[in-house]
């Protein structure tokens, strides 16, 4: 890992963009964190738009977990953003916007060509970006996993076991293979459901909070389309980490 950049925000937060084998990425730390008071990290997933596209939402994210006493990190997407195109995922993404345009179910080989390579190169980038921050003498663990996309998600929690808890934001596209290894899942799980998203299909969600396989879970929905989160769901999530990360 190798800082590029690094500057106080609000409330000292401490916002530090690097590379992980020319992985662009960025870890926000509180003022309160330091080698002698490691804090615990919370990895804040996104959809596959860019960090620069998604930077305003995720740095409310991250100050908001760094007033809670959470360092919170990310990193760019596989074909996202300023990392090379990915042809493959391309062209699943261009047949999802055909079928959404021209108001066709979305099939399930679209689905299985546009998720299931994504988790299978980003989780394992994920888990490299997570030996590094964790090798930081200011993280000190335990480790969550805040976002989207689900997929990605679920794969990370069935997977890493320094992984303690997990925020799910319901919304993204899910093969049907992933319901099996969402009933594999153990550790909390705090799932996020906008009741009116355009994007996500209701009753898919709530099959697949059905199907988790977690004894602690919990559903939040709320009216409203897929960018009108209330803020007080953010809060309900910050409660729910500091219960379980602290």
């Amino acid at each position: 890992m190798q800082f590029t950049s690094e500057r106080r925000i609000d409330d000292g937060v401490l916002e530090r963009d690097f590379t992980l084998d020319e992985i662009p990425g960025t870890l926000w730390t509180p003022e309160s964190a330091s080698a002698s008071a490691p804090v615990p990290l919370i990895l804040l997933g996104h959809p596959p738009l860019g960090l620069r596209r998604m930077y305003p939402r995720l740095v409310g994210r991250a100050l908001h977990s760094a007033a809670e006493g959470f360092a919170t990190a990310t990193i760019e997407l596989p074909g996202s953003g300023d990392r090379p195109r990915w042809p493959v995922i391309e062209q699943a993404r261009a047949d999802l916007r055909r079928a959404m345009e021209a108001g066709e179910p979305v099939g399930e080989d679209i689905v299985e060509a546009l998720v299931h390579p994504l988790v299978d190169k980003a989780v394992p980038e994920w888990q490299a970006a997570l030996d590094a921050l964790l090798a930081l003498p200011e993280i000190g663990g335990p480790v969550g996993y805040s976002g989207g996309v689900i997929s990605i998600g679920i794969r990370l929690a069935l997977v890493e076991p320094r992984i303690a808890a997990a925020g799910l934001f319901a919304g993204s596209l899910v093969p049907r293979s992933m319901f099996e290894e969402a009933r594999q899942i153990t550790i909390p799980l705090h799932v996020l459901l906008q009741w009116d998203d355009e994007g996500n299909d209701r009753q898919a969600a709530l099959d697949l909070f059905d199907a988790f396989g977690s004894k602690e879970k919990s559903l939040h929905a709320n009216m409203g389309g897929h960018t009108g989160v209330p803020q007080f769901a953010g809060d309900s999530a910050g409660q729910f980490f500091s219960r379980h990360l602290k």
